[in-house]
């Protein structure tokens, strides 16, 4: 082992009687100035591993703060007992202080090493989360990743955004994003992303610090049964413990991550991160391990579904978020047998709206075309769908279900064809079969142009609505939908926003990310920062929201601007929860509390180092919307609209 000088102060930097803190590479040392002497000990107290570099001299002697320990200031010793610290060779020369110090040995890989090679195998390319104290040993472990080039690491404000924008990555993708945080209250904040993700079925992979093992159970600062809680969020939750097998333990949460569609989490205590890793321990991989899903259906569904289809001559098609992956053969399907394709709410965009077979978004957040054939059907056939009573999809008609999840299959009420099939498999099934029997069906694609206008002739109407209060959501929309790339991903808040969004905007190729189940306010910030780390070099990516969910987390916005993420954020500023207005008065109740008392968003983005814009006028509208969507790094859309035009 080599060592070598380093100058750590220059000659006047450091007074008579003071003590300050030095880091020469990864050594972190206590500079000391005492009765014309220097000297360069260990920062770390040998009692309880605190900084003595924020200790200051008394009487002679080096005081550490945190249990009022006393050493020498320059020989490290403590009076009257047999230890002390660490000193280091120290020099003055005519430049400054230098301390001679060992050269750093290589890196001897640890168990996080380990595991973070196995998330890289498993292609978890973007975590997002917190670095903190109880972490750092897998946070090293990442960063050394990231510098090889193996993944991407974002730091976050808050870990609800952490948890928001890896469940928006799996949702988007269909693949693993990860979540970061220390123990206690870091991975309680995860929780409410990850139940989002949990309720929409998106993988995402949970990883938490925690105490050291030889502290938990007596109540140690953050300590909580972190396995505990997160039992009802995960289809897998453990604890890495010394005796563990790191890597087969990631190898499972990533594995149930994907195949369960769900959340794995992985608990970190403190002292096992910096183990070092036997020669024997390697990276584990997927491959062996991941199996493809094609569940084909079974026969005699598959019979009944058939017949119910030649029976029906007004058969319509709605499809869920799960149907996300599957679109092209349930397109083929639609067009096989001439059938007005509807989606729900989370399906949004999942079939263009110029599509000849586009029906819109169905339910209370949909469109009357959607309502029109549904209420025309004889028959429906539904993808990946929840039934969620927001859709409104009636037990009235007959009902071909086809679903990957069996519990899925008439979870609220009984349907007359239940198919248990992964989506794409069953959508080809059923085209295949009705090909075979040389079915014909009426065409409806006139029927759905003629809709399509009542409704264009509507929406039109509504744009020149102005009660002086602000711009309307009819014109918000129709100006995004003009402005925004055709295969554009946008993610959408909750709230007036998203029901005028579902109303108003028409989808081409865009991809569409909401919280979908859960419904929870301050999404779509998050979100987007999860669709930008999984296509933002390939894609535009838009958020939406209200003032009201923009709230929760809009100082990542400064996250945004940190990594440089080409995200525009469209923020219609109504100042209320408008929704919750509307809700206390559809049950006759007095509005109450919810008024919001805001900033100027545009500024506030613009103090945060992004392109800020407020829009006042209509007119303004369009040419904000170009210079935001243009703008090569985040932007804000500061919108003035009427609460009461939605």
């Amino acid at each position: 082992m080599t060592n070598a000088w380093h100058k750590v102060l220059e000659l006047d930097q450091l007074p008579e009687g003071r003590v300050t803190t030095v880091t020469v590479g990864t050594q972190t040392l206590c500079m000391t100035h005492h009765d014309g002497e220097y000297g360069a000990l260990d920062n770390a107290c040998p009692h309880q591993g605190g900084p003595l570099g924020a200790g200051s001299i008394e009487n002679g002697l080096l005081r550490y703060p945190w249990h009022g320990w006393d050493y020498h200031p320059c020989t490290g010793l403590a009076p009257g007992f047999d230890d002390g610290v660490e000193t280091f060779p120290l020099e003055i020369r005519d430049d400054g202080v230098y301390v001679s110090l060992q050269q750093d040995e290589p890196h001897a890989a640890t168990v996080s090493d380990r595991m973070v090679e196995t998330m890289v195998s498993w292609r978890v390319n973007a975590v997002f989360g917190m670095v903190g104290h109880s972490n750092l040993g897998f946070a090293d472990a990442m960063r050394r990743a990231e510098e090889r080039g193996d993944m991407r690491y974002i730091g976050i404000r808050h870990e609800g955004a952490a948890s928001f924008a890896a469940s928006a990555y799996g949702k988007l993708t269909g693949e693993l994003a990860a979540c970061f945080s220390i123990a206690g209250p870091g991975a309680t904040n995860l929780l409410t992303g990850l139940y989002d993700a949990k309720v929409d079925r998106a993988p995402v992979l949970a990883i938490t610090g925690q105490v050291q093992t030889q502290v938990m159970g007596p109540g140690a600062f953050q300590e909580l049964d972190l396995k505990g809680a997160f039992t009802d969020v995960s289809v897998f939750s453990q604890p890495v413990l010394p005796s563990s097998r790191p890597v087969e333990l990631m190898n499972l949460a990533c594995r149930h991550a994907l195949l369960e569609r769900g959340v794995a989490h992985v608990i970190l205590p403190d002292e096992v991160q910096e183990i070092t890793a036997d020669d024997d321990l390697v990276a584990g991989s997927p491959v062996g391990r991941r199996t493809a899903r094609g569940i084909q259906p079974d026969q005699g569904q598959l019979d009944a579904a058939i017949d119910l289809l030649q029976q029906s001559e007004c058969p319509v098609i709605i499809v869920g978020h799960g149907a996300r992956a599957a679109m092209d053969d349930i397109t083929a399907l639609a067009e096989a047998c001439h059938a007005p394709v509807l989606t729900t709410f989370k399906g949004k965009g999942l079939i263009s709206d110029d599509h000849p077979l586009g029906g819109g978004v169905l339910g209370r957040s949909g469109t009357p075309i959607a309502s029109y054939f549904m209420n025309e059907a004889d028959c429906l056939v539904v993808f990946a769908a929840s039934f969620s009573n927001h859709t409104g999809i009636t037990p009235k008609i007959p009902t071909i279900q086809v679903d990957f999840d069996p519990l899925a299959l008439g979870r609220f009420h009984a349907i007359q064809c239940p198919v248990w099939s992964e989506v794409g498999v069953g959508a080809r099934t059923l085209r295949a079969a009705i090909a075979a029997q040389s079915q014909e069906f009426d065409d409806r694609r006139g029927e759905i142009a003629d809709r399509w206008a009542i409704w264009r002739a509507e929406k039109a109407s509504r744009r020149n609505d102005d009660s002086g209060a602000g711009i309307n959501a009819a014109l918000v929309f129709e100006s995004l939908g003009q402005a925004v790339d055709s295969d554009a991903v946008l993610a959408v808040d909750v709230g007036n926003n998203a029901y005028s969004f579902g109303r108003y905007f028409e989808a081409r190729d865009q991809s569409v990310l909401m919280s979908g189940y859960l419904g929870s306010i301050g999404f779509s910030f998050p979100a987007a920062m999860g669709a930008w780390a999984a296509v933002g070099d390939q894609r535009q990516v838009v958020s939406i929201s209200g003032d009201g969910g923009f709230g929760q987390y809009g100082f990542e916005l400064t996250t945004a601007v940190h990594y440089a993420m080409n995200i525009t954020h469209i923020l219609l500023h109504n100042g209320q929860l408008g929704k919750i207005s509307k809700e206390q008065r559809s049950a006759d109740m007095p509005v109450w509390q919810t008024d919001l008392t805001n900033s100027n968003f545009a500024e506030f983005a613009t103090q945060c180092g992004a392109l800020g814009i407020r829009v006042t006028n209509a007119d303004e509208l369009p040419q904000a919307l170009e210079k935001a969507l243009a703008h090569p790094g985040p932007a804000l859309v500061e919108i003035m609209t009427d609460v009461s035009l939605n």
